[in-house]
């Protein structure tokens, strides 16, 4: 669990709560099931509009990043590497097929795969670098799917407003309907601009971290396996990929 972005919106959501009360206001006048309906609604219509099936599915599958990020260990990639390195020195590339069942991650195999399978290290290299921009290609536009609801939710905000603002003119001569149609104006703008610099852009950044952190792991893991295959001593190896950890 990532605390810092549950703790985050929490803190997000209760200022703007606690600032409602101290203002004088009440907490329920906030609650307009209409105007909640019109942003959210609207603004996933229209991200769903400008998306792929592929890649607004994506996009909400990685929305669990945002509070279980994956793994993010470079120690433990650095150090599962050397020692692949170690058992390729010792024991010869095709002794590193055993590890294969072991392996989760798909790339990691493939590249592992390609290394015993005595592909030169500029084809390794050429192979896996192709695999990671398509998948970081992939990863961001999933990702942008949120920035793109943080641009929408606004001005679909101000469409709620105006629609409220319609109704009230629509009823005039009838002040018992005033109420309702001001709420929802004012508070469909509130919802607008608020999910969208509380939740959507921040998720949007959030999960462009996490995938430009990946993709930095994965460049890591395409240097050990090249400098494997060129039969790099292990501790140039580990010297090396420990800089992309900072």
């Amino acid at each position: 669990m990532d605390s810092i972005s549950l703790i985050g919106i929490t803190l997000a959501l209760a200022a703007i709560l606690v600032g409602q009360v101290l203002e004088g206001g009440h907490v329920g006048s906030l609650v307009q099931p209409t105007a909640f309906l019109i942003v959210i609604g609207g603004t996933l219509g229209a991200v769903m509009l400008q998306s792929s099936l592929r890649v607004f599915r994506t996009g909400m599958q990685m929305v669990r990043w945002v509070f279980v990020p994956p793994t993010l260990d470079y120690a433990a990639l650095i150090a599962q590497v050397v020692s692949w390195s170690h058992v390729a020195r010792k024991e010869g590339l095709l002794s590193l097929e055993s590890q294969i069942p072991a392996i989760e991650d798909p790339f990691i195999q493939k590249g592992l795969q390609l290394l015993i399978d005595g592909v030169e290290p500029e084809r390794l290299r050429e192979v896996l670098e192709v695999e990671i921009d398509c998948w970081e290609s992939q990863m961001k536009q999933g990702a942008r799917i949120w920035e793109a609801a943080g641009g929408y939710a606004p001005t679909i905000g101000i469409l709620g407003a105006v629609m409220g603002l319609i109704h009230v003119m629509e009823n005039l001569s009838d002040p018992s309907k005033l109420g309702s149609g001001i709420a929802v104006a004012f508070v469909a703008t509130i919802y607008g601009v608020g999910s969208a610099n509380l939740i959507f852009l921040p998720i949007a950044k959030k999960l462009l971290g996490v995938v430009a952190t990946l993709t930095s792991m994965r460049e890591m893991l395409m240097d050990g396996l090249v400098g494997i295959a060129n039969g790099d001593n292990p501790r140039i190896i580990e010297s090396r990929l420990s800089g992309y950890a900072g």
